[in-house]
């Protein structure tokens, strides 16, 4: 509680290297709130900036924090290939509305190895001609990884978008066996 009695909204943050690059993660009292691809200097800086904008307050570096302990462990487990699943709480604050139904759909209804198509997923929220709003979706997720947009492909065999790149969103799904490893 602060001075006036009020809860403060602490917001922690760490870096974490992974297979596909550092991670950006931060927490709140109520759970992971962000995740951010190719966490270097400059998008650390925009992400850290943005999120205190957004959550009203400047978020600490505190790798430490047991906010932070489990995710990083579990994000750690799963690139070493001996976690599937993450069992952390999230904060879902930075989401809202139809974006954060499909998140929340994909997070539950699509376990790791498998995958699932715009289309299929926007009938799983009962609009099954929102395709590209879910695709707009998956592009403000933030989450990535825990709510695992990677898993979100083309109808047609194709890839599809990620705001991570393609060549994460290949990387992440040859982690979870859906994809062949490159060759180089």
């Amino acid at each position: 509680m602060d001075s006036h009695g009020q809860n403060e909204q602490r917001v922690v943050w760490s870096v974490v290297g992974t297979d596909i690059g550092p991670l950006l993660l931060a927490a709140t009292p109520d759970g992971l709130v962000n995740v951010v691809f190719h966490a270097t200097d400059a998008v650390r800086e925009r992400s850290l900036d943005r999120l205190a904008s957004r959550l009203g307050t400047d978020p600490v570096e505190a790798p430490d924090s047991p906010l932070l302990a489990e995710a990083i462990r579990q994000f750690e487990a799963y690139f070493a290939g001996t976690r599937r699943d993450f069992d952390l709480p999230l904060d879902w604050s930075l989401i809202s509305g139809f974006n954060r139904q499909v998140l929340r759909e994909l997070a539950a209804g699509v376990p790791y190895g498998s995958v699932v198509g715009y289309g299929d997923l926007a009938g799983r929220v009962g609009q099954p001609r929102a395709a590209q709003a879910v695709g707009v979706a998956m592009g403000s997720n933030p989450l990535p990884v825990v709510v695992p947009c990677h898993r979100v492909v083309e109808s047609d065999g194709g890839i599809g978008g990620f705001g991570g790149g393609l060549e994460t969103k290949r990387k992440l799904l040859a982690l979870e066996g859906v994809l062949p490893e490159p060759l180089f």
